[in-house]
């Protein structure tokens, strides 16, 4: 199996050390090798950059920021959690250039980059990294994007990323950016000890890390996290439920180091789909309020009262799936990373391999609308309605149009999606050299990079019936015609998503294999650093797919007796199966060439002018299945050009650091390509954007008082759409003009305070750019008091103020009945906190 060969690969690497102890003409210093994303060790640092200014991810080498031609941030953990992010697509917000779409609870958010498109969901064209490898070789399989399987916990030490630019010769399937997540590995003695817990919401949280030597040249940190509660949302049930351990221990040598890591990861996590909220006025101008008896950013329809999903497993089986499951990443993860010198080469190795499984369970409102219109097309003229579940279960309702004080239904299909496997190994390895030619230092650096990611995932949708009802009262609600007879059965509708035509009860069963050998030379001279970088990758598809929406005669419903009680309701007569015995096979090659150029010249110590031009690519993966590109006959491409989505960037940026001032002015363009699918609309995509924009990101310190800020503003618009010709000219969908985000600090004494602000101008729901959702922004407080030098109290509001922001819907245009399905951030959330350090 290639996650064995990989191993192989990479155990001889950590061999080498002990076998050539001397081989480094230049050790690293105790330390220098704590940064894990760095591929080589870096060179000597100007007196101006401090190690905060060194950025390690998806470069050549550890660099100072104003000699590299790239657009690059970091966020330290003390800085991140003041911010009192509930989610890492929170952390993400306060980075410049990110689109973060920080609604989906605890993962499954939508993020992008710089005006790169969100056609469905998921981080398409950004990848998302821990220590320098990807959590998941693509960031956007669907019901498993990569930020599901993230935790920040106090074993984080900071947030590196680079936005374009070289990140898509650096990494595969990263052509608009890398953000990465760094460990801490036991440099610094000693640990943290934290409790928190919600004062608004229910939440309880113990946070611990510790780290520090364990002999001459071993060292370790180990740390994780456990929590449990309702989290920001109102379910009358424990959503959050669990953890993650992670650790490493690291063993230097003259000539490097070697380090091994783990991580485990079990925990449950509500998952936020779009829910119901009014709104009227025009398409242009919304007026948005809550339904009376639910909050969009504090109510789901969700409750104890719907606990089980009914329905038939990936082998056609009688299953019953907990409905409070959210998202369920489970992971257990094991790493290997070598450094050392050898032959004048700085060599890097670095090799994980991780068993990934979950669950992904979720309720999505297919249809909301007034009682008596969905009572008369589900059941006729004359139907009833009664309660299926609850403390009500039985009663009729007599008067659905008050029910609730709001009179509304909604009709649910329930995204119930197993991951059986999300497996991945992947191993990077990257030797640099740097040598002195004609005056300047010339650096090499060349790699290969091999990864393979399985996609084994079940959808086994259902459709339900419930009422709208927040504060984690939503009840199920049956259907009976004007003859008493039962036309839904125990609140399900049907046994398939029939809203949906009864489509998508699929079976994934894929693996993708991807090889990728890179290299670049940078060479630096006086105040002028020229450089550029190549990347080859290729990579297969193999494996099959089930489902009836492949056609060609495959039945995907059937009438199947599912309480066993020898009666056929309507429900029971539209039952989907997966047809196991005719699978689609997936079987296609593809390879595509990245590569990037850049110059940067220092007009002085402070200041640095730079330009860069860049193609990258991202290889789709499961969305590209189901639908027009793949053959189902021999799995192979109808159009090759289908398997790959490339991204044009071209890139021309200021940079100036002097005292406490920091200031960076970036103007991007770029055009992406982008074929995809997205499972909520059942809509396919094939199309070209292209976006052209100005960054901005700085930081001020003076005295006691400090200020971060960003901003980016974009120019977004569809330039080619093959299957909608009328969307050209167009700003895609959830794209805003402007997004920015500002934290201003005061210290005192004992106390820090101060504010997050984040904030977002209107956009569109849809492609069509009718109905808008408004700009807001949010402001997050926070205030900290250290009584001891070893104890700190903190105080943290998140959406202090209670802002509606919404980050997503579902409806292009205003409903006739005033019902849009929306996705919102959370509502206001108060946590505090005691750290102990020791």
């Amino acid at each position: 199996m290639l996650k064995n060969k990989l191993l192989f690969a990479a155990a001889p690497l950590a061999l080498l050390i002990a076998a050539h102890p001397a081989a480094a003409a230049t050790p690293p210093a105790e330390g220098d090798e704590a940064m894990p994303g760095t591929p080589a060790a870096a060179p000597a640092k100007k007196p101006s950059a401090r190690p905060e200014d060194i950025i390690v991810t998806g470069v050549a080498i550890g660099r100072d920021r104003l000699d590299s031609a790239t657009s690059t941030s970091a966020l330290r953990l003390s800085d991140i959690a003041r911010a009192a992010p509930r989610s890492v697509a929170e952390i993400f917000r306060n980075i410049p250039g990110i689109r973060s779409e920080s609604s989906g609870g605890e993962g499954n958010a939508n993020i992008s980059i710089r005006g790169l498109p969100i056609a469905s969901g998921g981080a398409k064209f950004l990848q998302l990294q821990e220590d320098g490898l990807p959590v998941l070789e693509f960031g956007d399989i669907t019901f498993g994007n990569a930020d599901i399987f993230m935790r920040a916990d106090l074993m984080l030490d900071r947030v590196e990323t680079i936005r374009g630019g070289s990140a898509s010769t650096f990494a595969s399937n990263s052509p608009g950016g890398v953000i990465n997540l760094i460990t801490l590995t036991g440099e610094r003695e000693g640990g943290a000890l934290q409790t928190s817990f919600g004062i608004n919401y229910k939440e309880y949280r113990t946070d611990f890390t510790y780290g520090g030597r364990l002999a001459e040249g071993l060292r370790f940190q180990i740390g994780g996290f456990y929590r449990q509660g309702t989290g920001p949302h109102r379910t009358g049930f424990d959503g959050l439920r669990g953890g993650q351990l992670r650790g490493n221990i690291t063993k230097t040598f003259d000539s490097g180091y070697v380090r091994l890591s783990f991580k485990l990861l079990d925990d449950r996590a509500t998952s936020y789909l779009p829910m119901p909220i009014r709104a009227t006025g025009t398409d242009s101008d919304p007026k948005y309020q809550n339904i009376q008896n639910f909050k969009l950013n504090r109510d789901l329809l969700l409750s104890p009262y719907i606990p089980r999903n009914i329905t038939l497993d990936e082998n056609n089986q009688f299953t019953a799936d907990n409905m409070q499951g959210g998202h369920h990443p489970k992971e257990q993860a094991v790493g290997l990373e070598t450094r050392f010198s050898l032959a004048g080469f700085t060599i890097t190795d670095r090799f994980r391999y991780a068993a990934i499984s979950g669950r992904f369970i979720s309720p999505f409102p297919a249809a909301v609308d007034n009682a008596g219109s969905i009572l008369t097309a589900l059941g006729g003229a004359g139907a009833t309605l009664a309660y299926a579940s609850g403390p009500n279960a039985g009663q009729v309702i007599s008067n659905p149009a008050a029910l609730n004080g709001n009179g509304l239904l909604a009709r649910i299909v329930i995204f119930d999606t197993k991951l059986n496997s999300l497996d991945n190994a992947t191993n990077d390895l990257r030797a640099s050299r740097v040598d002195k030619i004609g005056g300047g230092d010339l650096t090499t650096t060349v790699g290969l990079y091999r990864a393979r990611q399985t996609i084994n995932t079940a959808w086994l949708w259902t459709e339900i019936l419930t009422d709208v009802r927040g504060d984690g009262k939503t009840a199920l609600i049956d259907v009976r015609n004007a003859a008493g007879a039962p036309i839904t059965q125990n609140g399900f509708v049907a046994f398939s998503a029939n809203s949906f035509g009864n489509c998508c009860r699929r079976r994934y069963n894929l693996d993708y294999t991807v090889t990728a050998p890179f290299g670049s030379l940078n060479y630096h001279f006086g105040r002028i650093s020229i450089g550029g970088s190549l990347r080859l990758d290729t990579g297969t598809a193999r494996g099959s797919v089930s489902g009836s929406d492949l056609g060609g005669g495959r039945i995907g419903l059937v009438t199947q007796d599912m309480n066993g009680d020898g009666v056929i309701t309507p429900a029971e007569q539209k039952v989907a199966i997966l047809p196991l015995g005719s699978p689609a096979p997936v079987n296609y090659d593809y390879s595509y060439l990245s590569y990037s150029a850049g110059i940067v010249y220092r007009l002085a110590e402070p200041l640095a002018v730079f330009g860069r031009y860049s193609r990258g690519g991202r290889a789709n993966a499961d969305r590209l299945l189901f639908g027009p590109a793949v053959r189902t006959t021999d799995g192979g491409l109808v159009n090759k050009a289908a398997a790959v989505d490339f991204v044009r960037q071209a890139e021309l940026g200021v940079k100036f650091r002097e005292a406490g001032l920091q200031l960076n002015l970036t103007g991007f363009w770029a055009s992406t390509a982008e074929q995809n699918f997205e499972a909520t609309s059942q809509t396919f995509i094939n199309r070209t954007y292209r976006a052209l924009g100005l960054e901005f990101d700085g930081g001020y310190r003076v005295g006691p008082f400090s200020l971060t800020a960003g901003a980016t503003w974009t120019h977004a618009e569809i330039s080619k759409d093959a299957l909608h010709p009328e969307f050209v000219g167009h700003t895609p969908r959830r794209q805003a003009k402007l997004i920015f985000q500002a934290t201003p600090q005061l210290e005192h004494g004992p106390f820090t305070l101060g504010a997050n602000f984040i904030g977002t101008t209107s956009s569109y729901t849809a492609d069509s750019n009718q109905l808008k959702m408004p700009g807001y922004v949010t402001t997050n407080a926070f205030v900290t008091y250290r009584p001891l030098t070893r104890l700190l109290l903190s105080l943290n509001a998140n959406n202090l103020f209670d802002v509606l922001g919404l980050t997503e819907a579902e409806d292009a245009t205003l409903p006739a009945n005033g019902i849009v399905r929306a996705r919102a951030i959370n509502g206001r959330t108060i946590s505090t906190s005691l750290r102990l350090d020791f």
